[in-house]
């Protein structure tokens, strides 16, 4: 029992620290102070230029499996291009300093699925999507093949009507 007991509490803390080193790497990911409307509003623009699908990943520096998510997608080759390909990513804040509750109303509330959560949004702004990250998962971390699915099920070209056209 206590030797269960100490492997449980280096595998919690080993979680925490590997959280951590995350966090140290990347910084803040989440702009407390940020206007969320309006940087929206700007990547809306860049997006349409760019043929892309903006990619809103809801969360705050609070939070673990947010910067876990992006560790994940930042080291896995693959991952990484299919985000830089088809979307403009955004973290937006959810925290007690900043809930920027207008933005969420807007979109459905997507915190009722708890964080991170993350928005597939068009050229023009509108939601075309909302995922659950913990369907995503496989346990401490993601599933590569999920979240691929997850990126390419939504991204611009997936959505593409000429996609679909007999050829």
């Amino acid at each position: 029992m206590k030797n269960s007991l100490l492997l449980f509490g280096l595998l919690l803390l080993s979680g925490l620290f590997s959280d951590a080193v995350a966090q140290k790497t990347y910084g803040d990911l989440y702009q407390v102070e940020a206007d969320a409307t309006a940087d929206i509003d700007q990547l809306r623009i860049q997006a349409k230029a760019e043929g892309k699908h903006l990619l809103l990943q809801v969360g705050g520096n609070w939070c673990p499996w947010c910067y876990r998510f992006h560790d994940f997608v930042e080291q896995n080759a693959g991952l990484k291009t299919i985000v830089e390909r088809e979307y403009l990513v955004y973290h937006l804040n959810y925290s007690k300093e900043n809930k920027n509750e207008a933005v969420l109303a807007r979109y459905r509330f997507p915190q009722r699925f708890g964080f991170p959560v993350f928005l597939v949004l068009d050229a023009d702004g509108e939601l075309l999507h909302t995922q659950d990250s913990a369907l995503l998962e496989s346990g401490d971390s993601y599933d590569a093949k999920k979240v691929g699915q997850f990126f390419q099920s939504w991204a611009p070209t997936a959505l593409d009507p000429a996609t679909y056209q007999e050829q």
